[in-house]
């Protein structure tokens, strides 16, 4: 029965919900580590308590989902991505600081922003690093996560995703209370 479990694939869904927590934490990690090298000292980053930063992980799938088809043209690909990641940092950006007042990122001593919410230099790098997730760290990361999944039985795989999704809803719901308070 066990070997039977190993075959049973994760849906597509559920992939994306793994994925999207994977690109999360490693959000958070860069993050982190940013503010680190640019602080000197360990800053909580990010709207949640856990170490994750939603934010990268709905980038990810949106590359992952939207943008994959265009792998063997990078200048579409560069372009599109950043006109969409600056459009969707714009709006979150916006969603944080109507909802909660809170601004997680100010670009106003940069060139070329846009109420502080995007700038020139940020649109770039969305692209460049869209061109880099989409060839490189997707691919890679997409090959290590296949062969742990392989060894890992349906039902674990099934039980982590649900977790996953458990904590984070319970995470965000404290959040908001917490920032609404």
């Amino acid at each position: 029965m066990e070997s039977d479990n190993k075959r049973i694939k994760l849906s597509r869904l559920n992939t994306c919900i793994l994925y999207f927590f994977i690109f999360a934490f490693i959000g958070w990690l860069l993050e982190t580590f940013y503010s680190l090298y640019e602080l000197g000292h360990f800053t909580k980053r990010g709207f949640l308590l856990g170490p994750i930063c939603p934010i990268y992980g709905f980038g990810a799938l949106i590359l992952i989902l939207f943008f994959s088809k265009y792998k063997n043209n990078n200048l579409k690909l560069f372009f599109y991505s950043a006109i969409v990641f600056s459009l969707f940092e714009y709006l979150v950006g916006f969603g944080l600081d109507a909802l909660f007042g809170l601004k997680f990122w100010d670009y106003t001593s940069e060139s070329f922003n846009l109420n502080g919410r995007i700038s020139i230099f940020f649109s770039f790098a969305w692209g460049i690093i869209a061109i880099i997730f989409i060839n490189h760290l997707y691919p890679f990361i997409k090959r290590k996560i296949n062969v742990l999944l392989s060894k890992t039985p349906y039902k674990l795989q099934i039980s982590i995703v649900r977790i996953l999704c458990v904590l984070f809803f319970a995470d965000t719901i404290v959040s908001c209370i917490r920032y609404l308070i």
